[in-house]
């Protein structure tokens, strides 16, 4: 991952807090909006990590823009309809 966006959420791995387990972590701005002082916190928890504790593997992509996607499939599939 070569750039971060604030509160977006992504994939993630770490060693020492999910003993090498994927999990989700979201961009934390809470220190201050300087990415010098981002953390990454674990979805359901309020600790905030440190970003280099974290090998980020992908970004999540929001719901409602994957329904879209599949919605405009759909479409485009003859004898294709959306309930």
């Amino acid at each position: 991952m070569t750039s971060l966006v604030p509160d977006a959420f992504y994939w993630a791995t770490s060693d020492k807090h999910t003993n090498g387990q994927t999990t989700i972590v979201q961009v934390s701005t809470v220190f201050g909006g300087d990415p010098g002082y981002w953390t990454l916190a674990i979805v359901g928890s309020d600790q905030h990590h440190m970003i280099d504790e974290f090998e980020l593997i992908a970004r999540v992509e929001p719901p409602e823009e994957h329904l879209l996607r599949q919605a405009a499939a759909s479409e485009t599939r003859p004898g294709s309809s959306i309930a």
